[in-house]
């Protein structure tokens, strides 16, 4: 019960950490404010802003991403599935030792056969790589929506209360 109430907590947490944080798509795909930096100082100074200003479009930008890539690389989500699947099972049917004719089946023997399966598929299904392809292709998208995207006049009013 306690770490069910952790979770209705973090649940909590993150909705009004993270989620308030979204910004309307009216304000995220606002054309009249994209133009092009002036110089590298600019740049900064804007990719510094709404990295911070769209935080919370960026994490969803993140997660479509991964879905993404999740769905395009079938081998790696058919090995989560089945790793996850595997700990799950387990777990739920088999937490005692079962006879199985002369032998006695464990609950470290199934781990130890689900590893022995599990991790060679997520070998090769290239994890490492999805991972990778992930940080960047999401870094190339908001540092080029960051950088183009002309800050509010409200980070003029951000820049003071920062300083104070």
């Amino acid at each position: 019960m306690e770490s069910l109430l952790r979770v209705t907590d973090a649940v909590k947490s993150f909705r009004q950490t993270k989620l308030s944080a979204i910004r309307g798509p009216q304000e995220f795909f606002d054309v009249q404010r994209v133009s092009r930096p002036a110089d590298f100082n600019d740049a900064t100074r804007r990719i510094s802003y709404n990295t911070r200003y769209f935080s919370g479009n960026y994490g969803i930008i993140i997660a479509a991403l991964a879905v993404y890539a999740l769905l395009s690389n079938t081998l790696l989500l058919l090995a989560i599935v089945f790793l996850v699947g595997g700990f799950a099972a387990i777990n739920k049917w088999a937490p005692e030792p079962m006879q199985v004719g002369d032998h006695v089946i464990t609950q470290k023997s199934l781990y130890t056969g689900l590893f022995v399966i599990g991790i060679p598929l997520l070998f090769f299904a290239s994890p490492i790589m999805t991972i990778f392809w992930l940080i960047g292709a999401s870094a190339v998208l908001i540092v080029i929506h960051a950088s183009f995207v002309e800050p509010g006049p409200e980070s003029e009013y951000a820049e003071v209360q920062d300083s104070v």
